[in-house]
């Protein structure tokens, strides 16, 4: 009988498990070397509990606005309720639950499938070996190929240490049982704008501290605007242009001090400011595998490091830290060495969503690119306050953007501002990955009335532009 090719996948965040299932799904012998649980960060720490706690939110964001649709709630005498309360402790029971079951059913499907996973931390001797270090003591493993999917950390400073209790990253914040009176979130891209719209949700004082002028610094600029307009209407406190000095703790209370020497006083404090990789320890250049400056490990778009036969995916390699590109990445890198097809990753197909409220989705090229003179593209912007389904539900902030090349007409991108934006940018996605035309987009049948039916209206008002 032919060997079987042996795969050994350092890390089983969504890069590594992927990964593993391909692998499998080709013939090889798979072995996950894990240290965290499967489904890694993400799963556990990260976009399954963050998303879970913006559900919360989400329904909290609803019945704000519920006396608008005619709705009255009652307290238990009958009387109108004036404030709906949040039992964080249960939210937060619920969220460490759904996390623990999703990494369970990720690890009965590896096991399914033939995967042997290894509860232990992996290293590198040399590009074909792995050290496997368990509770049970080394073993090595003989890789044909070798993935490294080992994920990134929060970023903390010696200034600002996390305790856990008051001042935490955001891998810590499900521990807390009772809401912040006075939430101080540093850092105003997509992680800390996140936080920030969950937590005036839910009914928290909240001050988003950035050092840009503007929320989310490095989305679009019309959705950014909406979203900031959205959350200080709510209540939201921003302080714009203002770097973090420090970040101390003297009792229950938390002060953050500022560059320019004004401070900001609240009872927590979210670091948001960046993740640095876990690419440590791992003997890289025993196997000849480069890292950049920010020792982020180097890939081709097929995955492949400088050292022949080892593959990195995910937030190890800083290609775009999402969960579903860092799969891709996996997937493709077993696509490559087992000789499947497979083409190469194409971050310009990718979409992303901020899940704040409204959520900001987006794919393709940008208006920042369109700007720049990247692309030549015509764009058309339609609010969603025209939309009739968007009236019924009471959605008045939001908008509809998509871009076209002029004289092809073919949609290179677009952007979604409107709850579960996450869901209504499919259409467009699928649109930029086929190169199909703005006009073959708006001849697609939607419901009516639906939110949807705005994406078609858009590209229609695209013909012939």
């Amino acid at each position: 009988m032919p060997t079987r090719d042996h795969v050994v996948i350092v890390g089983g965040g969504p890069g590594g498990y992927e990964a593993g299932l391909v692998a499998a799904q080709l013939g090889a012998e798979v072995t996950i070397v894990d240290s965290d649980g499967v489904g890694g960060s993400a799963v556990l720490t990260d976009c399954v509990p963050s998303k879970t706690l913006i559900a919360t939110a989400e329904l909290m964001t609803e019945v704000a606005g519920a006396a608008e649709l005619g709705l009255r709630l009652r307290d238990h005498e009958g009387d109108d309720a004036t404030t709906v309360g949040v039992d964080l402790a249960r939210v937060n029971e619920r969220v460490k639950k759904l996390a623990r079951d999703q990494s369970d059913d990720i690890g009965r499907r590896l096991e399914k499938e033939g995967v042997r996973v290894l509860r232990g931390r992996g290293r590198l001797d040399g590009p074909d070996t792995v050290i496997a270090v368990t509770a049970g003591g080394e073993e090595r493993l003989a890789a044909d190929a070798v993935l490294l999917a080992t994920g990134a950390a929060p970023r903390t400073t010696p200034e600002a240490q996390p305790d856990g209790e008051r001042i935490l990253t955001w891998e810590q914040v499900y521990d807390l049982d009772e809401l912040p009176e006075h939430l101080i979130v540093v850092g105003s891209g997509v992680t800390g704008a996140e936080f920030a719209s969950a937590y005036v949700a839910l009914g928290t004082e909240v001050t988003l501290v950035s050092s840009r002028d503007r929320v989310l610094p490095g989305e679009d600029a019309d959705a950014a605007a909406v979203l900031e307009e959205v959350l200080t209407r709510r209540g939201m406190h921003l302080l714009e242009r203002s770097r973090m000095s420090s970040v101390s703790r003297a009792g229950d209370r938390v002060t953050v001090t500022l560059t320019d020497g004004r401070t900001v006083e609240g009872s927590h404090c979210i670091l948001a400011v960046g993740s640095v990789p876990k690419t440590a320890d791992l003997g890289l250049e025993t196997a000849g595998v480069e890292v950049d400056e920010r020792g982020f490990v180097v890939v081709d778009r097929v995955s492949r490091t400088r050292a022949r036969g080892v593959y990195a995916a995910g937030d190890c390699t800083g290609v775009l830290m999402l969960a579903s590109v860092a799969a891709m990445q996996g997937r493709i890198a077993m696509w490559h060495f087992l000789g499947d097809a497979v083409a190469p990753l194409d971050l310009g197909r990718v979409s992303s969503t901020v899940f704040t409220a409204p959520e900001i989705a987006t794919v393709g090229w940008s208006q920042e690119a369109v700007d720049r003179g990247q692309v030549e593209a015509n764009r058309y912007t339609l609010p969603l306050a025209g939309n009739p389904r968007a009236k019924m539900q009471g959605v008045h902030d939001g908008f509809v953007k998509l871009f076209c090349t002029p004289g092809t007409g073919i949609v290179v991108g677009g952007v979604v501002v409107a709850p579960r934006a996450s869901e209504l940018i499919h259409p467009v996605s699928i649109a930029v990955a086929q190169s199909m035309t703005a006009d073959q987009l708006a001849q697609a049948f939607t419901v009516y009335p639906s939110i949807s039916g705005s994406v078609a209206e858009a590209a229609r008002r695209l013909h012939r532009v």
